[in-house]
């Protein structure tokens, strides 16, 4: 376990602003300390024990390994995407049985990079899902964050009608899966004060599943060099006895430089690939920031001339004119690496990432390409989940099913072939 934590790692891991954890500093909450080597401002890890959601950091690491699917585990994924999330579950050992995806440079890239997989490139409420009963383990997919119309205290079905939730568990119904797993932005927690992610598990307990309650993963806890959560919503089918438990943190977050350099995430340095550039004068202004640096880094005259209005609305505003430094992980990636609300730029170079620095700071493998124009290209990966993260989802996925799988072949012997009795 590491003695001294810095600002910037106690402020991702608790998902709070660097502002929040000085105002704590001076009210007595946490008593900072200088790190032996650097004299930076840091925290003892004995310091960091007032916070419940930190006890990964102090208990032993013991992490069973990862198991091999007793038979095809198949899944069906909506909105796909790019693959991110379809391409961790096949590092974990399942099986893509059916993608669907209504963009269409998406689509082409799932096909150029997995010519064997079933992308259906439609809009999924004109899909028929029923052919699929008894065939998927598995559905899974990112829903976008939509409200629902109440109807009353407890939501069904019908309720949903219109929104993309609704085709998700209008799939689940038809599907008959064991697990389904939900992917979505953090902010769905607090969405309508919490009412609509509430519709959620009602809609789902009514069609014949169980809710596990629903976690919000930071991408940095599992072996990703970025500071990005989901929430992830896991439904399990009632009356099945299936068990799951979300992954659990890995205590050592990785950087920018880590994705970028070769090291322990690659073996070799990230390849040479297009990019987007800034326009002069932003160049000019960014050329100013320091590595880990942003606005607030620059003289005030030159604050006040980019920020505009915004320089007189308070906030952090921490993603403005923001450079990444080499040693923490990137802040969350975008569908576009140059807006003003969310620069990241290069920790050396001048520039915004490239498409393949973006894409390894989203643990795509180098052979992974995209197609289509370049701002497609960092639409699909910024709207990606991080294959990494979506890979450790996939090994409590296998280790779930295989559970299930050998307690069905105790149960009902009979049903099985002397192989999978053998495997199990």
């Amino acid at each position: 376990m590491k003695e001294f934590y810095t600002i910037s790692e106690v402020a991702d891991m608790l998902s709070i602003s660097k502002e929040t954890l000085r105002r704590w500093d001076k009210n007595g909450k946490l008593i900072p300390v200088r790190h032996p080597m650097n004299n930076y401002r840091a925290y003892t890890s004995e310091s960091l024990k007032i916070f419940e959601q930190l006890g990964f950091l102090f208990s032993k690491e013991e992490r069973e390994a990862p198991e091999e699917p007793h038979r095809n585990f198949n899944v069906a994924e909506l909105f796909a995407g790019a693959g991110g999330l379809a391409l961790g579950m096949k590092k974990a050992g399942l099986k893509c049985k059916l993608l669907n995806e209504i963009d269409h440079w998406p689509c082409e890239t799932l096909r150029k990079n997995r010519p064997e997989w079933n992308v259906i490139e439609q809009d999924v409420s004109q899909l028929d899902f029923t052919p699929y009963h008894g065939e998927i383990d598995v559905v899974t997919g990112g829903f976008p964050c939509q409200a629902f119309s109440y109807a009353g205290k407890k939501l069904g079905l019908e309720d949903a009608r219109g929104t993309l939730f609704y085709e998700f568990a209008r799939a689940i119904q038809e599907i008959q899966p064991l697990i389904a797993i939900g992917e979505n932005v953090r902010g769905l927690v607090s969405h309508e004060e919490g009412r609509t992610l509430a519709g959620m598990v009602s809609i789902l307990d009514e069609i014949g599943y169980d809710v596990l309650t629903p976690q919000v993963l930071k991408a940095i806890h599992y072996q990703v060099p970025q500071k990005r959560e989901r929430l992830f919503l896991v439904a399990i089918k009632k009356g099945s006895g299936i068990y799951f438990n979300y992954p659990k943190p890995f205590k050592e977050i990785y950087s920018v430089k880590d994705a970028l350099r070769a090291g322990r995430l690659y073996p070799t340095d990230v390849p040479v690939s297009p990019g987007q550039g800034y326009p002069k004068r932003k160049k000019e202004i960014l050329e100013m920031v320091p590595p880990g640096g942003y606005w607030r880094d620059l003289p005030v005259k030159i604050q006040k001339e980019y920020m505009l209005k915004s320089y007189y609305l308070g906030g952090g505003k921490t993603g403005m004119a923001r450079r990444i430094s080499w040693d923490e992980p990137s802040l969350t990636l975008t569908c576009s690496p140059a807006q003003k609300q969310t620069e990241r730029c290069h920790p050396e170079e001048t520039r915004p990432f490239t498409v393949r620095e973006y894409a390894r700071i989203q643990t795509f493998p180098d052979d992974w390409e995209f197609c289509g124009p370049m701002g497609a290209q960092y639409k699909q990966i910024g709207n990606a989940v991080p294959i990494n993260l979506a890979y450790h989802m996939g090994v409590e996925l296998v280790r779930s099913l295989n559970e299930y799988h050998r307690t069905e072949i105790c149960k009902h012997p009979e049903r099985f072939t002397p192989l999978e009795y053998a495997i199990a």
